[in-house]
C-alpha cells in the first residue's frame, strides 16, 4: 500500500470519525475525569458580544509529565518546567449535558494507556493556534500562558536528532510517554519516520507562535524559530528537494513537492511559514513560496466543469475534494499578501467564486465529493476551513464579495445548515462533532471540532460585520443547486447494474454501477427546473480504454481512461461535461452506448443559476450564482440591497430594492441580496 495514500486515508477516517459515535474511535471507557457542563443555549448569542468562549477547550486540557531524558525529545525549560499541556483527543457526551474526556484506540486498564494515546500533535498544534490568536486579539494573559505551554508540548513531539530529525511523533499517552507506533497502525509508522499532516501542523503552530512571542518573549521566540527551522528543514529535505518537478496523476500534471502529496497539508504549513516571514523570519521565505506555488498548481476545473475552480487537496487523485482541511485558498490569499505575489491569490479567488458558491448552493461543507457528492457528513473542520479561506480572501483583496460569502458560510455554526441545528454555542464553547446527512447531530465535542469552532469564532470576533451577518442567519429558507442522480436509478435501461467495492483507492462509488454495452441505453428523470442545466456523467475508465456514447440532445461523449501515473490504482472515476445543456422544459436525460462499455456511477446535474436563501428573524441573505457561458437574468427577493459580482469577485453594481428585483449575472458571476 502506498504510504502517502495510507497516511491520507487514515487522516480522512480520523476526520470522519468525529462525525460518528465515538465508540468507533474509543471502545473502552475513559479513566475517571471531570465532566464539563455543556448544554446548548436556546439561540446563538448576538455578534455584539464576543463569540469566542474557551471554557470547553480549557476543560479538554490535560497536564502530562513526560519521563526525563527521552532520546531525541526535549523542549524549552523542560528541567525547570517538567509538566506539559495538551488537549484530550475526544470528549464523549454524557447524561446531563456533560462530557467525558477520551483517548484514541482501546484502553488498557492495567496501564492506563490507549492504543493511540490521550493527546496528539495534530490537536495540540491547533489548540496552540487558538490560544495564540485569542491572546493576540484580546491581550488575555491566560491565553498567552496556555499558548506558551502548548507550544512547549508541540516542540516535545518533534524528533530532534537522527535521520528523521524535524519530523513529529503523533501520539502521547496520559502520563506523557510518546507512542510512535499507534494501534491501529497509522502511516508513516513510526509516525516520525516521514512527512505527515502533523509535521505540517507543527510548522503552522511554531510559525504563528514565533510571530506572537517575537516581541513579548525574545528568548522563547528564539527557541520557537530554531524549532521551526528544524521542521522546515525536514520539509526541505524530504519534500522541497523535488521543487519544480511535476508528475502525472490520472492524466493530470501535478506538482511533486507537496507534503504527503497534499495541498491541504502543505497549506497549513504555509500558514505558519508566512506568519513567521511576516514577523521577520526571512529564512522561511523560500519554503513558504515553494509550498504556496505547489498548492496553487492544484487548482482545477472551470466555472462549468468539475471541480468548478476548486483547489484540489491531493495530487494523487483528480477525483477528490473534501471540506476538512480545505484551507488551500486561505494559505494562498495570505501568501499573496506576505510574499507580495498577487498571482498566488488567483486560484483562491476562482475557488471562492466558482466552487464555494457551488458548494454553498449544493448543501454546504460536505466531507467529500469523490467526485460525486458521496460523503455528505459535515464537520466543523470543514466548515471552518471554508470560513478561514473566505475571510483571508476578504482581507487580502478587500472585496466585499468574500466577506458576504464568509458570513453565509459561518452561519452553518449557528443553525443555517440542513438540520437547522446550532453547531457552536458561544455560551459554553462547545462545538458538536458532526452533522449527518439525515440531520442527526453527533453531540460529542472532541478537540478538533472544538478548536475549529473557536477558530471561526475568533475570525468573526475580528470581523464584526461578518459576525453580525453569520449569527443573524439561523435557517436555510431555500436551496437550489448541484444534485446527483444515481446511475442505477435509471427509469428505463437494458444495461447491467453491479456493486463495486466503494473505495477505488483514489475515489469512491456513490452506490452501484451501471454498465451499458454498445447498443444499450438508459433514461433518467432529473426532475423539473426553471433553469437550463449542465449534466456531467461520472464515468469509470481503465487506462487506454475508450467509450463513445450519444446523449440525446446533449451531444456525444468520448471518454478515454487516462494513464495511471502516481495514482494509487489503475482506472479513473471522473465527471465528463456534456457539450449541450438540458433545456428548462426537459426533465429526462437519455444515453445510448455506441462503442466500448460505458460504466457510469451517476449524473452530476448543475443548474445554470443556483440559489441559496438563509434567514433568521428580520435578516435574510440570498445568493444566486451563474455557471452559464453568458449573462443570465434572475430575480432576488425579500427587499434590501443586492450586490452583483463578476467571476473574480469584483463589484459590478449595487441595487437597493423592495420585495423583488431582477439582476443580470455575468458569466460565472454571482449576486448576494441582504436585508
Amino acid at each position: 500500500m502506498n504510504a502517502r495514500w495510507s497516511a491520507r486515508g487514515l487522516a480522512l477516517l480520523g476526520a470522519v470519525a468525529l462525525a460518528v459515535p465515538l465508540t468507533a474511535a474509543a471502545s473502552a471507557p475513559a479513566p475517571a475525569t471531570a465532566a464539563a457542563p455543556a448544554a446548548m443555549t436556546e439561540a446563538p448569542a448576538t455578534a455584539a458580544a464576543p463569540l469566542t468562549n474557551l471554557d470547553h477547550l480549557d476543560f479538554l486540557l490535560g497536564e502530562p509529565t513526560p519521563p526525563a531524558d527521552v532520546a531525541g525529545h526535549t523542549t524549552y525549560r523542560l528541567a525547570e518546567e517538567p509538566t506539559l499541556l495538551a488537549p484530550w483527543t475526544y470528549a464523549d457526551a454524557r447524561d446531563g449535558g456533560t462530557f467525558e474526556r477520551v483517548g484514541g484506540g482501546p484502553l488498557d486498564p492495567a496501564t492506563g494507556d490507549w492504543g493511540q494515546g490521550a493527546y496528539n500533535a495534530d490537536d495540540t498544534t491547533r489548540a496552540a493556534v487558538v490560544y495564540l490568536r485569542h491572546w493576540q486579539q484580546t491581550g488575555d494573559d491566560g491565553s498567552r500562558h496556555k499558548a506558551y505551554e502548548l507550544l512547549r508540548t508541540v516542540a516535545y513531539h518533534q524528533t530532534t536528532e537522527g535521520p528523521d530529525a524535524g519530523n513529529v511523533v503523533l501520539w502521547m499517552q496520559p502520563d506523557g510517554d510518546l507512542n510512535p507506533s499507534a494501534e491501529p497502525i497509522e502511516l508513516p509508522d513510526p509516525s516520525d519516520s516521514g512527512p505527515s499532516y502533523w509535521l505540517a501542523r507543527t510548522v503552522w503552530a511554531l510559525g504563528e507562535g514565533y510571530a506572537a512571542f517575537v516581541d513579548d518573549d525574545p528568548d522563547f521566540a528564539a527557541f520557537l524559530k530554531e524549532r521551526l527551522a528544524l521542521s522546515r528543514g525536514a520539509i526541505e529535505r524530504d519534500v522541497l528537494s523535488r521543487y519544480g518537478q511535476y508528475v502525472e496523476s490520472d492524466g493530470k500534471r501535478v506538482p511533486a513537492w507537496l507534503i504527503v502529496d497534499g495541498a491541504d497539508a502543505s497549506a497549513e504549513a504555509v500558514l505558519g511559514l508566512t506568519a513567521a516571514v511576516r514577523a521577520g523570519d526571512d529564512s522561511s521565505t523560500t519554503a513558504a513560496r515553494q509550498l504556496a506555488e505547489g498548492v496553487a498548481a492544484m487548482a482545477s476545473g472551470s466555472s462549468r466543469e468539475w471541480p468548478y475552480g476548486a483547489v484540489l487537496p491531493w495530487a494523487q487523485s483528480p477525483a477528490m475534494w473534501h471540506a476538512w482541511g480545505s484551507q488551500m485558498p486561505a494559505a494562498l490569499a495570505v501568501a499573496a499578501d506576505v510574499l507580495d505575489d498577487p498571482a498566488l491569490a488567483d486560484p483562491a479567488i476562482a475557488d471562492a467564486t466558482g466552487f464555494t458558491t457551488t458548494l454553498l448552493t449544493a448543501g454546504g461543507p460536505d466531507n467529500g465529493w469523490f467526485p460525486s457528492p458521496t460523503d455528505r457528513v459535515q464537520i466543523a473542520y470543514g466548515a471552518d476551513s471554508r470560513v478561514q479561506s473566505l475571510v483571508a480572501l476578504a482581507d487580502t483583496t478587500g472585496s466585499s464579495a468574500f466577506a458576504e460569502l464568509a458570513g453565509m458560510q459561518a452561519a452553518w455554526f449557528f443553525g443555517a445548515n440542513h438540520a437547522g441545528a446550532q453547531m457552536y454555542d458561544p455560551a459554553t464553547g462547545v462545538t458538536f462533532d458532526g452533522l449527518q446527512p439525515d440531520g442527526t447531530v453527533n453531540r460529542n465535542s472532541g478537540a478538533e471540532s472544538t478548536m475549529h469552532g473557536l477558530l471561526t469564532a475568533l475570525a468573526l470576533d475580528a470581523h464584526p460585520d461578518i459576525a453580525a451577518r453569520a449569527t443573524a442567519l439561523t435557517s436555510v429558507a431555500d436551496r437550489v443547486g448541484l444534485s446527483f442522480v444515481e446511475a442505477e436509478d435509471a427509469t428505463a435501461t437494458d444495461g447491467t447494474v453491479s456493486t463495486p467495492a466503494s473505495w477505488t483507492g483514489e475515489s469512491s462509488w456513490s452506490g452501484d454501477a451501471l454498465t451499458l454495452r454498445p447498443g444499450q441505453s438508459a433514461t433518467w428523470d432529473i426532475g423539473p427546473s426553471d433553469s437550463r442545466r449542465w449534466v456531467e456523467p461520472v464515468v469509470f475508465s481503465q487506462p487506454g480504454e475508450t467509450s463513445l456514447s450519444r446523449w440525446r440532445g446533449n451531444g456525444a461523449l468520448k471518454a478515454t481512461g487516462p494513464a495511471q501515473g502516481i495514482s494509487p490504482t489503475a482506472g479513473a472515476l471522473l465527471p465528463h461535461a456534456l457539450r449541450v445543456p438540458v433545456p428548462e422544459r426537459r426533465r429526462t436525460v437519455d444515453v445510448t452506448a455506441l462503442r466500448g462499455d460505458l460504466v457510469l456511477d451517476g449524473l452530476i446535474v448543475r443548474p445554470w443559476v443556483s440559489r441559496l436563501v438563509l434567514a433568521g428573524g428580520d435578516s435574510r441573505s440570498e445568493l444566486v450564482h451563474s455557471s452559464a457561458p453568458s449573462a443570465q437574468r434572475t430575480t432576488v427577493s425579500g427587499g434590501g440591497t443586492v450586490r452583483v459580482y463578476d467571476a473574480r469577485g469584483a463589484l459590478l453594481r449595487t441595487i437597493a430594492f423592495d420585495d423583488e428585483t431582477t439582476v443580470v449575472l455575468p458569466a460565472g458571476g454571482f449576486a448576494i441580496a441582504e436585508r
